[in-house]
């Protein structure tokens, strides 16, 4: 595969932890520096990546050491870096990413790509005119579960594709999260926070979305922190908590969509998808696998997977990002992806604001859909 991408990562908070896990497994790619706001934290993050990279299958690809740059600046500077994991709070997504670019890097971020259409397209720009690289998560929808249920969609396995269900609920995470504001900030709420799993899903099975309807409410003024050394504090919500909406895509499938941080308790199904001959039950989109099911002659059948990487975890959409660069082909985690989805939630919030149907501005092409791949080592048989 020739040299691995060499990766800095900003953002060392607890999403990263599921990234460190997995990059010392994916031959693509080497990290090499970690910053974060808390120096501790990146010195911690830096000791684990080394240790894990000690591992056998890592030692055998010549893993080194991983430095601590003092700030976002230095790390993006450094001769050693080819492109920066950007696991920074989503306020900080389009800072930390233009930066980056700046300084002659690729990118991939933890989603939403950001707050904003306007810092969207000034990424998208300024990679564009850079030559660069600009990857988005979730990568969730390139693991056997989404994957799958593509592929039955893709073979006709329901028919012509007619509607769709998307639900994502809970009570918020302030009750787990030690330092829950942000989720409660603009740039945050269910919709900006999950919505990029479930609208990514959708994207890849029906295609990208043209209108959107939408209502939203915002229940309680204030929420209070359940965990941590932080417990009890009292924060005040900035932002829509429960936002519902219904999505028209391309191919002319309806999607309804709900999206809550007020629900304590719910059986309704992650998504469904209902064509002119049957029904498919696919996976919570915040995971990797999971049960595909479809419904077709008067039963529910599991399908067994057939399509996506199997094993994956996040950092995936990195390493599909690395081969793409290596094979000449567009990556699937793709900013475009980020972009239209971003414009569609936001699209969305404005027509609950303004209680109406409104058209979206962009749109995308709906990434190649991943074959069944036994484990990302090479580029023969990821295009």
């Amino acid at each position: 595969m020739g040299e691995p991408l060499r990766i800095g990562l900003v953002g060392a908070g607890k999403i990263s932890r599921a990234y460190l896990d997995t990059l010392p497994r994916l031959p693509g790619l080497r990290l090499t520096a970690v910053t974060d706001l808390n120096r501790a934290r990146a010195e911690a993050a830096a000791k684990s990546a080394e240790s894990a990279a000690r591992g056998a299958e890592s030692a055998a690809r010549g893993a080194q050491g991983v430095a601590v740059a003092a700030s976002a600046e230095e790390l993006v500077a450094r001769e050693d870096v080819d492109a920066v994991l950007n696991l920074t709070i989503p306020a900080a997504h389009a800072e930390v990413a233009l930066a980056a670019l700046a300084a002659g890097r690729h990118v991939y971020g933890e989603k939403p790509l950001t707050g904003t259409r306007e810092e969207a397209d000034a990424i998208m720009g300024a990679a564009q005119r850079a030559g660069l690289r600009v990857g988005c998560a979730p990568d969730t929808v390139l693991g056997p579960g989404t994957q799958t249920a593509r592929k039955a969609v893709d073979d006709g396995l329901i028919g012509t594709p007619v509607a769709a269900t998307a639900f994502m609920t809970t009570a918020g995470h302030e009750a787990w999260h030690p330092d829950p504001e942000f989720y409660y900030r603009p740039g945050g709420g269910p919709l900006l926070d999950m919505g990029p799993y479930y609208l990514s899903a959708l994207v890849h099975l029906l295609g990208p979305v043209v209108r959107v309807t939408g209502a939203a409410s915002r229940p309680r003024a204030q929420r209070g922190i359940g965990s941590g050394p932080r417990a009890g504090e009292r924060f005040a919500v900035e932002v829509d908590t429960h936002v519902t909406g219904v999505l028209e895509h391309r191919g002319g499938a309806l999607t309804t969509l709900l999206m809550s941080f007020d629900v304590h308790a719910a059986r309704l199904p992650r998504i469904e998808v209902h064509g002119s001959e049957g029904s498919l039950s696919v996976p919570d989109p915040n995971t990797f696998d999971g049960p595909v099911e479809l419904w077709r002659g008067g039963a529910w059948e599991p399908l067994p997977p057939s399509a996506g990487y199997a094993g994956s975890a996040r950092g995936y959409g990195l390493a599909d990002l690395a081969l793409a660069l290596k094979a000449g082909r567009p990556h699937r985690a793709s900013a475009e992806l980020a972009r239209h989805v971003l414009d569609v939630m936001l699209t969305l919030l404005d027509a609950a604001r303004e209680r109406t149907s409104l058209p979206v501005g962009t749109t995308c092409s709906r990434p190649e859909p991943v074959p069944f791949v036994g484990e990302l080592s090479a580029p023969a048989g990821h295009g």
